[in-house]
């Protein structure tokens, strides 16, 4: 009985072990959509501006996003606000910004549509009594982020942004 049963898993190895010959290929796929080489979906831009917020144009600035940037309803608009410099690297700082004064509370805010950003002044202080370095030549950058990606990456952090979205140039406009 044994001889008969090794025998058996002899001939079910040799069964299962067996190959054939390669058989034709099948029939090719449908064709998919045409797209660009090397794209893989993701599209950020940042630009950047220098604006007055200033007693002028009644503590807000309004950025048309250029025609070039598509802006897609699903996408994200972060803001960010030129602190200053420390040796030699800028420090910014995402919007909204609050800063606690003697003198009450002053926001730096935004908001935007898919066709431009406001940027705007919001707070308890008397405006008319800023510093001109809190409203006037301000730069801020913003980044134009698709949604998915933006659950990827620290939006506090624009450097973050830049270099997951891999910038290589930012547009200047005014």
């Amino acid at each position: 009985m044994k001889k008969i049963y090794a025998l058996f898993i002899l001939v079910a190895i040799f069964l299962v072990s067996c190959e054939g010959s390669v058989g034709p290929p099948g029939p090719p796929g449908p064709q998919g959509f045409p797209g660009e080489d090397g794209f893989d979906g993701l599209i950020g831009q940042v630009i950047e501006v220098e604006a007055d917020l200033n007693i002028n144009n009644d503590f807000e600035y309004y950025v048309e996003i250029p025609n070039e940037i598509e802006v897609f309803e699903s996408d994200i608009i972060a803001v960010y606000r030129l602190m200053g410099v420390f040796e030699g690297t800028d420090i910014w700082e995402p919007l909204p910004q609050t800063i606690f004064r003697n003198s009450g509370i002053l926001l730096y805010g935004f908001d935007y549509t898919i066709f431009d950003v406001r940027l705007f002044l919001d707070g308890t202080v008397d405006f008319g009594k800023l510093d001109p370095d809190d409203t006037d030549n301000l730069i801020f950058r913003i980044a134009v982020i698709p949604a998915d990606f933006a659950k990827t990456v620290d939006l506090k952090k624009m450097d973050k942004v830049i270099d997951a979205l891999d910038i290589k140039e930012i547009k200047r406009i005014n």
